[in-house]
């Protein structure tokens, strides 16, 4: 099944990199953004079926553009899985993953990428 996501992440290598793995190993659709507003902005216009949302990024982080996007009718269902670098200290990364509906650490593996992307969201496999 084909699904439509949208990455914000203000790493081009990164939203590079998981734009092609999503869309040559799953089939999928995927939209990119490098900034919280300009992902806002996009998520409001395009309707993703999901975010991958960076935690760490300058201007707005993942926190605060998350809770943007809860704050708009438009997007507050869309559901958002951070993209956390691994931190030294784990439990501001668990206390921030506490408010998306899931995380997945970098760097991940890009052979099962679209499957935790797809259990994290109770997708068909």
């Amino acid at each position: 099944m084909t699904h439509r996501l949208l990455i914000i992440d203000d790493e081009p290598d990164i939203w590079e990199m998981t734009k092609l793995i999503l869309e040559n190993l799953a089939g999928w659709e995927v939209l990119t953004a490098e900034s919280g507003p300009e992902g806002i902005q996009k998520a409001a216009q395009e309707q993703p079926e999901a975010i991958l949302l960076d935690v760490m990024m300058p201007e707005m982080d993942g926190p605060t553009t998350l809770a943007q996007l809860r704050s708009r009718p438009e997007t507050r269902g869309i559901p958002v899985i951070f993209l956390t670098a691994k931190v030294k200290d784990a439990q501001d990364s668990s206390f921030a993953c506490l408010a998306a509906d899931g995380c997945i650490s970098k760097p991940f593996n890009a052979a099962t990428l679209a499957a935790e992307i797809s259990a994290l969201l109770g997708w068909d496999p």
